[in-house]
């Protein structure tokens, strides 16, 4: 089988006596009993979450506690999927926003992704009150990095620049931090709902925000509250890195390349971090966004 399928072959439904024989198992002291049954349950595939949800309440801590995890564990292989299929049958200039919050719901796929939409919707309809289009660029970036830097209070992750949740939009969004390139999404995503000419620029070793009308060209550094910098700028720091200018390190960068940065910056965490299963997870992203 191809290691992208997003297709199982599941057994057939158990009957309500297998069902209520796996319940009272799933408790057992014997974590060999445990491991046995958590992995028959597994293999009825989503389904079995539908009769294993009432015991996620069960008065019982272990069997609420080992419910809970298989129902979690159904959920984000149904995400993972869900994710895999998007990657596979969407071109280069997919839709990024309704990509990366289905990588989202790979790690946390209760969230409820409308809610976080709206609050994108939200932040834009406050900013369309004040952004001026008739005034210059710099002005109008200044009124969006005064409410996304001052008043909500973003700003890049220096403390934990490799903390998993920096790449997941939900959780950038809940703790207002991130790295460079999720903190440029919410200002691409935000300039995108106010129909400003803002796209991705990857950087090797950096990703920026650039703004580029007909006259004007201002790169901004969102994981340093939406600094502004010179092609100038860009090139020196290339330069003193030891990457060395080529001017597309300076031209935007597809959906699709930006989806794939950031599955790639999620293998090398998980990777350094030493989770076996997340790293292989990230690993089949990658691959599905390499084709």
């Amino acid at each position: 089988m191809n290691a992208l399928s997003v297709t199982t072959n599941t057994p057939q439904t158990p009957s309500e006596n297998q069902r209520s024989a796996l319940i009272k198992l799933l408790a057992d002291d014997d974590r060999g009993v445990y491991q046995t049954i958590r992995n028959k349950i597994l293999s009825y595939g989503q389904e079995s979450s539908h009769w294993l949800r009432p015991y996620a309440l069960s008065g019982d801590p272990v069997l609420r506690r080992r419910t809970q995890e298989i129902i979690q564990h159904l959920a984000r292989h149904e995400a993972d999927n869900e994710f895999l299929a998007f990657c596979l049958t969407h071109g280069e200039e997919l839709d990024v926003e309704a990509a990366v919050w289905l990588l989202a719901k790979t790690q946390y796929p209760d969230i409820n992704l409308a809610a976080y939409q709206a609050l994108l919707d939200s932040f834009a309809g406050e900013l369309l009150d004040r952004v001026d289009y008739r005034a210059a660029a710099e002005k109008t970036l200044g009124t969006i990095n005064s409410f996304l830097f001052s008043q909500l209070g973003f700003s890049g992750n220096e403390e934990n620049l490799f903390d998993p949740d920096n790449s997941y939009l939900n959780r950038v969004v809940d703790r207002r931090t991130g790295n460079p390139i999720s903190l440029c999404l919410i200002y691409m995503l935000i300039a995108r709902r106010l129909h400003l000419p803002v796209a991705g620029i990857g950087m090797p070793g950096h990703f920026l925000c650039r703004y580029q009308s007909a006259t004007e060209e201002i790169f901004i550094d969102a994981f340093s509250k939406g600094k502004f910098l010179t092609k100038a700028d860009c090139i020196k720091y290339l330069n003193t890195t030891g990457h060395g200018f080529q001017e597309d390190f300076l031209g935007p960068v597809s959906s699709r390349r930006i989806l794939l940065r950031i599955c790639t910056n999620l293998q090398r965490i998980y990777a350094d971090l030493g989770l076996a299963e997340e790293t292989a997870r990230a690993k089949r992203y990658i691959l599905a966004l390499s084709k």
